[in-house]
């Protein structure tokens, strides 16, 4: 059975990509933690380079990566830290598309849940996938364009399992993708990114919420690169900033933390987070 590894944001980097791959297992089984795309200088290039892994390897979907899909249907505007160009200029940038919409929004394999950014505290992993399910039917199906253009919402902050419609899908996107603080009752802040010591009182990361109902498995994400890399037996954190200058993160994904091998590269900086 080939090594599992699983990689941390990309965000268009490419090259660090690319050195990356090089120094691990030719035949590994690769997961990324989504935000394949943005900010930095070789989107198109990076989601090529993950397409062409083939089987190998599969992604769920970052805020970032949901982001390139609305903009390029004109539902949301490019930002001013953008770098979707070389994609939306693309004469094949719809099969690409298509391609990143059908990416899953959670996976779940042996006793690891990966998602891009977090789960709230009141939902089980059996309970993420079905939610996840829910979203990935939505940008699968039809009226797809019509979803994503309804799909973002910074109010939508607060789980109950009476939520129907887009305001249920907007929490559940938000989770999956956005998810760095709550507070006990498990209402998310989307406003604060620093990491630890910078939160309002009465906030907690999402993975220290006491009752935590995926503390039985591993949950694997990145989104948080203030937080950085984080290693115990229920979780495995791996944003390590590649895009502002720190590294670019694979660890084997296994249970014991003593054996999850770190892979690591150094990044060029290409954002700041001060600009």
């Amino acid at each position: 059975m080939n090594d599992t590894f699983v990689l941390g944001d990309l965000q268009g980097c490419a090259p660090s990509l690319k050195a990356l791959l090089e120094k691990l297992p030719a035949e590994a089984t690769l997961r990324f933690v989504g935000d394949l795309v943005n900010r930095g200088p070789a989107s198109f290039e990076t989601l090529r380079m993950v397409r062409a892994l083939g089987a190998r390897a599969e992604s769920v979907l970052g805020n970032h990566d949901i982001h390139l899909i609305a903009v390029s249907i004109g539902a949301r505007k490019k930002g001013k830290s953008d770098t979707l160009d070389d994609i939306l200029a693309a004469p094949d940038r719809e099969e690409f598309i298509t391609w990143l919409r059908h990416r899953p929004m959670a996976i779940r394999e042996e006793r690891f849940l990966i998602v891009h950014a977090g789960v709230l505290p009141q939902w089980t992993a059996g309970q993420v996938m079905d939610l996840a399910a829910e979203v990935e039917e939505q940008l699968r199906g039809s009226n797809w364009q019509e979803f994503v253009a309804d799909v973002f919402g910074n109010e939508a902050t607060r789980w109950h399992d009476g939520l129907r419609g887009i305001e249920r899908y907007r929490v559940i996107v938000n989770a999956l993708t956005r998810l760095r603080y709550c507070d006990a009752h498990g209402v998310m802040d989307l406003k604060t990114k620093d990491g630890p010591g910078s939160a309002p009182a009465g906030l907690m990361p999402w993975f220290d919420l006491p009752g935590r109902r995926t503390a039985d498995v591993t949950v694997v994400a990145g989104h948080w690169s203030t937080m950085g890399l984080r290693m115990r037996p229920d979780l495995m954190l791996l944003d390590t900033g590649c895009v502002w200058g720190g590294q670019l993160t694979a660890a084997r994904m296994v249970p014991e933390t003593a054996h999850r091998t770190l892979v690591q590269v150094k990044c060029p900086q290409y954002q700041d987070h001060k600009a």
